[in-house]
């Protein structure tokens, strides 16, 4: 679900940037010293989890695991996020350079809408509503950013338009498979650690 350089036009791309900026500025200042340790590990999550790609069409598909991030980390998600995917840029040029906005926006933003899907399960409680709310929001994760990616391809050309389509079908599983993933996981720590999903950065 990277967008590389060269596709999308130059007012979209530097929007991202500036955007993902602000954002980033914001969620930075939330950052506590206990806090880096959390952030580092799911950084690297994120990033293990990115690099299978499975090619489809001129697109490609593979795990990204933001809404699990986002569960985690609260709003610091998005600075987790941005490190990922520069990581990424860097080593082993997934992305770009000048999309690093756009594709920060893509993930990142989601993992912070989830967040707050997920504390909605305080408001309706019922048997086994961690592991169903875990798995709402890896779906809404990965449904969110696709929409934004769609938009991005939208909005810098028509010609871009059969590739969103293809984007939105090709990641139909992956929203599935990330729900499951998410909702395990996140279950299985309200067992054995459940100060990590309670003690958040707010």
């Amino acid at each position: 679900m990277h967008i590389s350089d060269g596709i999308l036009s130059a007012p979209v791309w530097i929007g991202g940037c500036v955007v993902t900026a602000v954002i980033a500025a914001v969620t930075v200042k939330k950052v506590r010293p206990e806090d880096i340790p959390k952030v580092a590990i799911m950084t690297s999550v994120f990033f293990v989890a990115s690099l299978v790609h499975i090619p489809i069409g001129p697109t490609s598909v593979h795990l990204i695991l933001n809404g699990l991030v986002g569960i985690i980390l609260g709003p610091l998600a998005f600075i987790s996020i941005l490190l990922g995917l520069v990581l990424q840029m860097l080593l082993f040029q997934h992305g770009g350079i000048t999309t690093i906005g756009v594709n920060s926006i893509m993930m990142g933003v989601p993992a912070l809408l989830v967040y707050r899907i997920f504390d909605l399960r305080k408001k309706i409680i019922f048997k086994s509503n961690v592991a169903i709310f875990g798995a709402l929001a890896g779906a809404c994760g990965i449904f969110f950013g696709i929409l934004i990616l769609a938009l991005f391809l939208v909005v810098s050309g028509d010609e871009f338009i059969g590739v969103a389509k293809l984007a939105l079908l090709a990641h139909l599983p992956v929203i599935v498979i990330e729900a499951i993933i998410t909702g395990f996981i996140v279950s299985f720590l309200m067992t054995v650690k459940p100060e990590l999903l309670e003690r958040r950065v707010k």
